[in-house]
């Protein structure tokens, strides 16, 4: 079952919970053309390819390479989607079909995704926001309360709180709504206030 994560009058967001680390994927829609992209593949390819057929996907970018955000990659490129995933997270892949760099932007329909490389719970961490929508799709970057995990091989907690003080918070205005990769929604509003909190907590 999919919930509407977000709409406007360009985009509608839908969102479906998947795996047993309850991941968040995501179906960003064209309103125009009825096109899709998908955010993380993470499980339940059945469930992925039914959705990508229905909304019209052809692309699947990802957030980070841990392995519960892109355990579908195998089963969506046999059915012909195109994978992508962040340049500096590419070795943690085993298929893949091109790289992501930070400022790209990926078409669906009318709309274009475009890719902010915000490292520190990995590499190659990226978020992507959707010009002319008030929606950040943040992976595992932020989540409502606080940034992710960097105890990880390859997480960095300085540059985490780097991203966010100098990309994510720098870019976006409060009322832009951050769709994380588990868990619910929130708002830059929200969280931009306690940065200082984070950093002095040190997770």
């Amino acid at each position: 079952m999919t919930d509407i994560a977000y709409e406007d009058e360009q985009s509608i967001i839908y969102q479906v919970s998947v795996g047993n680390l309850d991941n968040n994927v995501y179906f960003p829609v064209c309103k125009k053309t009825s096109n899709s992209i998908i955010i993380d593949a993470a499980d339940n390819p059945e469930l992925l390819l039914k959705l990508s057929k229905k909304l019209k996907s052809t692309t699947a970018v990802h957030t980070h390479g841990h392995w519960d955000h892109v355990r579908a990659i195998a089963q969506l490129r046999k059915a012909g989607v195109k994978v992508g995933i962040g340049t500096k997270d590419s070795s943690m892949l085993e298929e893949y079909d091109f790289c992501i760099e930070d400022g790209q932007e990926l078409p669906f329909g009318n709309l274009i995704l475009k890719a902010i490389h915000t490292p520190g719970h990995t590499p190659g961490s990226t978020c992507y926001s959707i010009p002319g929508s008030s929606v950040l799709f943040s992976g595992d970057t932020l989540f409502p309360g606080g940034p992710g995990a960097t105890h990880f091989p390859g997480g960095d907690f300085k540059q985490i709180m780097d991203s966010l003080k100098n990309k994510v918070f720098a870019l976006f205005a409060d009322n832009t709504v951050v769709l994380p990769g588990h868990g619910k929604a929130t708002t830059i509003g929200n969280e931009r206030p306690h940065l200082d909190e984070w950093i002095q907590r040190g997770w």
